[in-house]
């Protein structure tokens, strides 16, 4: 009897085989951005490594960038949710203290690595923006905003230079590594920018 190729027998297997390669591809790419830097990763390894051809690497990721992006979301961005919090203060405080820790392993390696790799190539700058930055930005804005219903923040609090002002002096340490970037770092930072915005309402932060 003829097998319907629309039936489940059919088309399951298929379906698992490709779920498979696709796991070992991006395992091959996190492991493989523990040795190398992301300039450095070529499609190449990252087929040797998966034990698949660069064929099937392109016929799902058209660019090196674009496959190390999708590990990163999959394997890497999930991790930085912080816990809810009480206030809007404890809320950005558990983010600075979750990014410090995150920014301390790979995630930072390659955080920093696809900065770099953007000054050469703007459309890897715009897809970190796009795809990350900028959710976890709208996240924290949300957080000051509604810290500036509570009366936590001055009702003229600029939320965008807020989060300039915590979060690029953060950014400035990963990327030079000339100093520590620890949790102590973190809340010193805050307590420094808020205090000189609740010290100064009306004036800018920066």
């Amino acid at each position: 009897m003829k097998t319907d190729p629309q039936s489940p027998s059919r088309i399951g297997r298929p379906r698992s085989v490709a779920a498979e390669s696709h796991a070992a591809i991006l395992d091959a790419v996190y492991e493989l951005l523990h040795e190398k830097s992301v300039r450095d990763l070529s499609m190449e390894a990252v087929a040797k490594r998966a034990g698949v051809g660069k064929p099937t690497l392109y016929k799902w990721w058209p660019s090196k960038a674009a496959l190390i992006f999708a590990m990163f979301h999959e394997r890497m961005v999930g991790k930085l949710e912080a816990p809810p919090a009480a206030s809007a203060e404890e809320a950005i405080r558990a983010k600075v203290r979750h990014l410090i820790g995150e920014f301390n392993g790979l995630f930072g390696k390659v955080m920093a690595e696809l900065i770099a790799e953007g000054q050469s190539d703007q459309a890897v700058l715009q897809e970190l923006y796009d795809s990350h930055i900028s959710l976890r930005r709208a996240s924290t804005i949300g957080d000051i905003e509604r810290g500036k219903d509570a009366g936590e923040f001055p009702e003229d609090t600029d939320p965008e230079l807020l989060v300039d002002a915590i979060f690029g002096p953060m950014y400035y340490r990963l990327l030079l590594r000339l100093m520590p970037l620890t949790e102590a770092y973190g809340a010193s930072l805050i307590d420094q920018v808020l205090r000189g915005l609740r010290a100064n309402p009306g004036r800018p932060i920066v």
